[in-house]
């Protein structure tokens, strides 16, 4: 379990995290969401102890990073992809590590197959794409099998096979009780793979609750319909205080359009009172599906809290708070030492 209690960190005048209190329960994927510049990445450094808060805790079951004698037996951490020894093989990074928290040297061999380098574990991580950087990554927070995983954006540089990999990994993970704690800004990989959220923006706690109910308080609902007789349940729906505009294009995993039939997208109205409608008409129906994304609750919940405008949500997270320089090591170095 991680508590964050009455948390408050700046930089000069900046306050990047601002009396933030959460709690990342075990046996879920908790998804860390928020704008650019939000404080999601600050939050995680002082879970993990890399920066020393103004006021307020941060521990990991009960206790403080730095008071956890052998860290990577109890957490595993992944901030930055690259922040690795470049000159040492993949193999020899993780037999560090491993030999620092008093490992068995058979486990880093374990973790490479969870990852899918074995065949590149002798080779230097310098020229390791970012995709492979992260799966590296994630054998290093792997390796002392904790109760508890945070990951920073874990899925940047990924293919789609990688995608997969590490969202049915997160789940898997927390199906066996382990706290998992994950940020990113892919709403699309968030909603399916996250069972709760804590969302934030400019340091402080916007929302924290599950998935369905934070996509459920999203104001901006439509209902996908399909029909044959567009042109008549559009006078219907309009007639009833409805709006109606063309769908051609569904959201992945939707339904597929049928032979004749007209997607519309639906708004004002809710799904049972346009199927009433429908049947009082004898207007067939090939879908009639409600719709709210994650990605929609997300803007409208944070739409006053934005630091770098309108066009800045795919950029990487964290803004005020710029990547580790060179240098500096990841929380798995900084523990080893």
């Amino acid at each position: 379990m991680i508590e964050v209690r009455d948390l408050t960190k700046r930089y000069g005048d900046k306050t990047a995290v601002d009396h933030l209190s959460f709690t990342v329960e075990p046996g879920r994927v908790t998804g860390f969401l928020g704008p650019n510049g939000a404080g999601k990445s600050t939050t995680m450094r002082l879970v993990l102890g890399l920066d020393r808060p103004q006021s307020g805790t941060a521990t990991i079951n009960g206790r403080p990073y730095r008071d956890l004698a052998k860290p990577l037996r109890t957490v595993g951490a992944l901030l930055e992809a690259k922040s690795v020894h470049g000159s040492r093989s993949a193999r020899n990074h993780l037999l560090f590590l491993a030999q620092t928290q008093g490992l068995p040297s058979t486990r880093v061999g374990e973790v490479l197959d969870l990852v899918g380098l074995r065949e590149v574990a002798g080779k230097r991580p310098r020229g390791f794409s970012l995709g492979m950087s992260q799966r590296l990554g994630i054998a290093a927070a792997m390796l002392g099998d904790p109760q508890v995983l945070l990951l920073d954006e874990p899925v940047n540089g990924l293919d789609p096979e990688g995608v997969l990999w590490i969202r049915n990994l997160m789940k898997h993970l927390a199906s066996e009780g382990k706290t998992v704690f994950v940020s990113s800004h892919l709403m699309n990989e968030m909603a399916v793979t996250a069972d709760h959220l804590i969302v934030i923006g400019r340091g402080r706690l916007i929302a924290e609750s599950s998935t369905q109910e934070f996509i459920a308080r999203s104001s901006d609902k439509s209902v996908l319909v399909r029909t044959p007789d567009a042109a008549r349940l559009t006078d219907l729906i309009i007639a009833a205080g409805g709006k109606v505009t063309d769908d051609d294009e569904p959201d992945p995993g939707e339904p597929a359009g049928s032979d004749g039939a007209k997607a519309l997208a639906v708004t004002g109205l809710p799904a049972p009172r346009i199927g009433e409608l429908a049947a009082s008409a004898g207007v067939v129906l090939h879908a009639l599906v409600p719709r709210a994304s994650l990605e929609e609750a997300f803007l409208e919940m944070t739409s006053g809290s934005l630091e770098f405008g309108t066009h800045d949500h795919g950029g990487q997270p964290g803004g005020h708070q710029p990547a580790d320089e060179p240098g500096q090591v990841s929380a798995a170095e900084r523990s080893a030492r």
